[in-house]
């Protein structure tokens, strides 16, 4: 109890405000089928730690929603970021195995899918891949 009366005092004397907003009202997400002839592909990367021990996967659905494959990799010691680059980077050599002409490729990480359109946000270690 005394740690948390020190922390609540230090960021009183900071003057950070403690109080939240009011929680905003749910949005309500939904899964969309690709077009027919499209391939949609979702990504996720996490590792456990900062770093810490890293997987990556993802999933490849037909325009039905049908199963058309999936990956997964162990990455060893990496930070999330890099977790989601590698899952990108991955399903899309997968992809490019696979054939399929026109993908919608899906990841929860806004960074990631920045530096698909600003090529200078893509980490240093990547830039070669």
């Amino acid at each position: 109890m005394k740690n948390d009366m020190l922390d609540f005092n230090v960021i009183k004397f900071f003057g950070i405000n403690t109080r939240t907003d009011k929680v905003l009202r749910p949005l309500p997400i939904k899964w969309e089928f690709p077009s027919p002839g499209w391939v949609k592909i979702k990504t996720n990367g996490v590792d456990w730690g900062y770093p810490g021990l890293a997987t990556c996967g993802g999933i490849f659905r037909g325009s039905m929603g049908e199963f058309i494959g999936g990956l997964s990799a162990f990455l060893d010691i990496q930070t999330a970021l890099l977790a989601e680059f590698y899952g990108v980077i991955y399903a899309m050599e997968e992809a490019q195995r696979m054939g399929p002409t026109s993908v919608w490729l899906e990841c929860d990480y806004a960074l990631v899918c920045v530096a698909f359109t600003a090529r200078t946000n893509v980490p240093w270690m990547l830039h070669n891949r």
